[in-house]
């Protein structure tokens, strides 16, 4: 199998095109040429490295709770869980190629995430409507040891608006989200090194 990038004007299909040729198959028939997108090329990496784990005895559809992370290459990881794949990498000045968020971001994405469904939850509940309910983080890492976040502003915009008597509420109640809290109050968390698997 081969994967390569399209030189410009090589097909029809944008400059950024991703070529995957798979070569001859079993009995020696030509095998399939295909040209994807840089989106789509994203989509088969993190089905095929949910497929790989599966035949490897691993979770492809990992139980609410638990994550799988497979490496990809470069500077890029797979995530799944439950049968959804994300990916991470890094930016071209740390060794990526720039093709997804950085793990911090995703840290990041996920707390303003949080506070976008419970402040979507807070609108619903009191018959407020949410469309187009907006959550803006900014965050800035620490310049000292240990390696981390030092900084996170969350801004929610609803554009319909919302009452003066509700705001406050709604405050508390995005502050609350599950990410938040476990910012607060951190969870235990160990890292230990598994046995290789036998063949």
């Amino acid at each position: 199998m081969v994967v390569g990038r399209l030189a410009p004007g090589e097909t029809e299909r944008p400059a950024q095109g991703i070529s995957l040729d798979t070569g001859r198959v079993r009995g020696g028939a030509d095998g399939a040429r295909a040209v994807l997108t840089p989106a789509e090329a994203r989509q088969l990496a993190a089905a095929l490295v949910q497929q790989a784990a599966a035949a490897e005895g691993g979770t492809a559809d990992a139980t609410a709770g638990q994550v799988e992370v497979s490496y990809l290459g470069g500077e890029s990881y797979a995530i799944a869980t439950r049968g959804h794949t994300l990916l991470t990498d890094q930016p071209a000045a740390a060794g990526g190629t720039d093709t997804a968020m950085t793990p911090t971001e995703l840290l990041i994405a996920a707390l303003s995430s949080c506070v976008a469904f419970y402040a979507g939850r807070y609108l619903a509940r009191h018959g407020l409507n949410r469309d187009g309910l907006h959550v803006t983080a900014t965050f800035t890492a620490a310049t000292d040891r240990p390696a981390r976040v030092a900084a996170v502003r969350l801004a929610i915009r609803v554009p319909g608006g919302i009452p003066p008597s509700r705001q406050a509420a709604l405050l508390a109640v995005a502050s609350h989200c599950t990410v938040h809290n476990t910012f607060r109050q951190a969870p235990d968390i160990a890292i230990e090194l598994c046995r290789p698997q036998g063949p």
